[in-house]
């Protein structure tokens, strides 16, 4: 997947052979943010002008552009893993989320270090 980044905003991209077009999403935001292009610089620019104009908008609207995570989701897994992870974090003397949470905090510093939110 491609993407793009811009004021701490992560704005997928993906392109249209059919109409010749580069199109993308932002995400982490409370709602569905587009953007299109037919060149690459234009596209860039297009994210930027979406970025700024959601950004005025909630402000001005006095609302939150941050989407809210309660920070909990379902995952599956396959069940030799599950068990894996269930007796590793028994002897670890931890819960089975702690060493889940442990885990994919270990993940994304190590896929995406410079990603601070």
């Amino acid at each position: 997947m491609n993407y793009i980044e811009y004021k701490g905003y992560i704005g997928t991209v993906e392109f249209s052979p059919d109409d010749l077009v580069f199109y993308g999403k932002i995400h982490g935001i409370n709602d569905l943010v587009t953007f299109e292009a037919t060149s690459v610089d234009d596209l860039v620019k297009a994210y930027h002008e979406a970025v700024d104009d959601y950004l005025d908008i909630c402000s001005r609207a006095g609302k939150d552009p941050e989407k809210a995570y309660s920070g909990q989701f379902n995952i599956r897994i396959d069940s030799s893993l599950h068990k894996q992870l269930s007796l590793i974090a028994a002897k670890d003397g931890v819960t089975l989320n702690q060493c889940v949470s442990k885990a994919l905090s270990s993940y994304c510093s190590e896929s995406s270090p410079s990603y601070k939110r």
